[in-house]
């Protein structure tokens, strides 16, 4: 069987990464998020981290094949970026809910809330050390909340470009990228900050919180 037809056959049984439709209207998390920016975000830039995580499986996949180990290490930059871009993002959707939602209230009890209050004293503290770690970031990259496995403690984590949390598991992530906030907030990253929290899917983090302790 020639190279292009074995990573063609491998490419075909793997099936291709799909853009998952958002979980609300684009139109749902306003006024913290515009319609304009969800459409953007999700359509575009997100449908972008898919297609090239796909193209650049396929391009693996025939290296494989061919054995060109040098091509598969030159690979890896592409794999990582648009691979931890569609991680990023599909985490991402469900990590928030429409504005007013009953998913948007904080927990005020179960184990998440108490690890919370072990952790950070209050969710505003959470929300405060979040903001502030996130907004240090230089250049594009994420602000997260993650769950340490080892210490069983919940701590403030921050990933540059697409990088995917991969020493925590993440409980709530927030995309600082430009074109995550630039159209609402303009270079004002401490307003979209602090109004993402409005929309933050705290039954998805309790969820997430629950399945990793």
């Amino acid at each position: 069987m020639a190279a292009s037809t074995r990573a063609f056959a491998a490419t075909a049984a793997r099936g291709k990464h799909t853009l998952p439709p958002l979980p609300y209207a684009y139109d749902a998390l306003e006024p913290s998020i515009s319609k304009e920016i969800m459409t953007l975000h999700h359509d575009k830039h997100h449908q972008a981290y898919v297609t090239g995580l796909n193209a650049a499986e396929e391009k693996l996949a025939s290296l494989q094949a061919s054995e060109d180990v040098k091509g598969q290490i030159s690979l890896q930059a592409a794999l990582k970026f648009n691979g931890g871009g569609h991680l990023n993002h599909s985490l991402f959707w469900v990590n928030l809910a429409p504005t007013g939602s009953a998913q948007t209230k904080p927990p005020t009890s179960g184990a998440f809330a108490e690890q919370i209050k072990k952790d950070f004293g209050s969710v505003d503290q959470l929300i405060a050390d979040v903001n502030a770690a996130t907004l240090g970031i230089q250049g594009s990259g994420w602000g997260w909340l993650g769950y340490n496995k080892k210490s069983k403690v919940l701590e403030v984590v921050t990933t540059a470009n697409q990088d995917p949390l991969l020493t925590h598991a993440p409980i709530i992530g927030i995309d600082i990228w430009e074109h995550a906030f630039y159209i609402d907030y303009k270079n004002v990253k401490a307003d979209y900050l602090k109004n993402i929290w409005k929309v933050i899917n705290w039954e998805e983090a309790a969820k997430r919180f629950d399945a990793a302790a």
